[in-house]
């Protein structure tokens, strides 16, 4: 009796208890190599850390709103509270914050105190502080942008506000409105004091061309590079590099030393309004 061959095996879809069938890179790509780690951010994708901002303020109701708003945006994160000037520049220090919104009224250690040690410790280079005040007449915050603060704002400044002025301060400019900043520190430094002793001395301007005093003029007059290229008949990147060099002749750290610098050496007549 003669048996008959079995069919050919049919072709049949995977059985789902085997598990899934492997699948290979798809085409035009290449599979990620686990040596490797993950893959980093892709700059061109805008892809950045997170800024971490410390918020330092006596009133914890204050710092609390504060705390929801900066969380609430996504390129945000709140790295600590701090109730005095002293928590203030502990926690800069443990937390790593990249900036610190800091008021000036605290105990224990006042914000200006604080923003001079921020400032003149190494270990805290590259933390920046903006500083809070109730009034735009707060005259002690022409002694907290001496302090080492790179800009201010008041209490009552809309949310969306601080949000953009934690963004500016961190990416390294100074926040200088033209009004009320250029107002408190004209009629501050009418009648100044002696300057503090790491101020640029006024000797300094002799090493400026005369390019670099109409920017700094500008500049002292709460013009930022956009503005002042366009008053120059310049290109803001051209504006953006004077800026960039006077700082370096002068030794300041930002645009709100160099709107001391200019007051006090003479560059800029405050106005008698």
């Amino acid at each position: 009796m003669t048996t008959a061959p079995d069919p050919a095996p049919r072709t049949s879809p995977a059985d789902p208890a085997s598990g899934p069938a492997p699948v290979g890179p798809a085409p035009g790509t290449t599979s990620p190599d686990p040596a490797s780690g993950p893959t980093p951010p892709d700059p061109a994708s805008g892809t950045t850390a997170p800024i971490r901002v410390l918020l330092a303020d006596d009133q914890r109701l204050v710092r609390s709103a504060f705390a929801l708003l900066v969380s609430s945006a996504r390129d945000m994160d709140v790295v600590g509270q701090a109730g005095t000037g002293r928590e203030a520049v502990e926690l800069a220090r443990t937390a790593r914050a990249d900036l610190v919104v800091m008021d000036i009224r605290m105990p224990d250690l006042d914000g200006i105190e604080a923003t001079r040690r921020i400032a003149a410790d190494e270990d805290l280079a590259g933390v920046k502080v903006l500083v809070l005040t109730t009034y735009d007449t707060d005259e002690h915050i022409v002694e907290a942008l001496r302090a080492g603060a790179s800009g201010f704002l008041v209490k009552d400044t809309r949310p969306a506000e601080l949000l953009d002025a934690i963004r500016t301060v961190a990416a390294g400019e100074s926040l200088l409105s033209p009004g009320p900043t250029a107002r408190l520190i004209a009629r501050v430094l009418r009648f100044p004091d002696a300057p503090p002793p790491d101020a640029p001395a006024p000797a300094a301007l002799a090493t400026l061309s005369e390019r670099e005093r109409q920017v700094l003029t500008l500049v002292a007059r709460g013009l930022n590079n956009a503005e002042a290229a366009q008053t120059l008949g310049l290109s803001p990147l051209t504006t953006k590099t004077h800026v960039s060099r006077i700082m370096g002749k002068l030794g300041a750290r930002d645009r709100a030393q160099l709107v001391i610098a200019a007051y006090e050496s003479g560059l800029v007549t405050p106005s008698r309004s």
